[in-house]
């Protein structure tokens, strides 16, 4: 399986977790993490996970997510087809640095992009291409798919 996330997903195991949902997003995106490493799923990285992270100003973050890169399968790199793609989401009142990312996810074949943005999340139907899910649910979701098979 082919997964992108969003910067907001890479920083969430940051945030402060005195809040019950956010603790639950970050003990998800861990697992998401372990399951990258261990072959489970292909990790996209793109110019804009880049971007985004460079112009963190904490140093322990802006480390730790750039070492996901290593990880993965495929970096997407500027190029035409997803400027002219983001400029279609930027219509639909995305902001430019998310229409960006799915852009980039959707130009890599991905199946999920997952984000911690609930703004972003409420305009998931906008999307066919790739689905735009909570590390909660897609934990939820490959869960419930290894109870069918299993």
């Amino acid at each position: 399986m082919r997964i992108y996330l969003d910067n907001c997903c890479y920083n969430r195991p940051f945030d402060d977790r005195s809040l019950l949902s956010v603790r639950m997003e970050a003990e998800a995106k861990l697992r998401i993490q372990e399951d990258i490493r261990l072959g489970r799923h292909e990790l996209i990285w793109s110019y804009m996970n880049e971007y985004e992270n460079d112009a963190s100003p904490y140093d322990e973050r802006r480390e730790a997510v750039l070492m996901w890169r290593q990880f993965a399968a495929i970096i997407i790199r500027p190029r035409a087809a997803i400027l002219e793609n983001a400029r279609r989401f930027q219509a639909c009142n995305l902001k430019s640095k998310d229409a960006l990312h799915i852009s980039c996810s959707i130009a890599a074949g991905c199946s999920h992009f997952l984000t911690t943005d609930l703004r972003l999340l409420r305009k998931a139907s906008l999307f066919s291409d790739v689905r735009l899910i909570n590390p909660i649910d897609f934990i939820r979701e490959l869960e419930a798919e290894y109870d069918t098979y299993h």
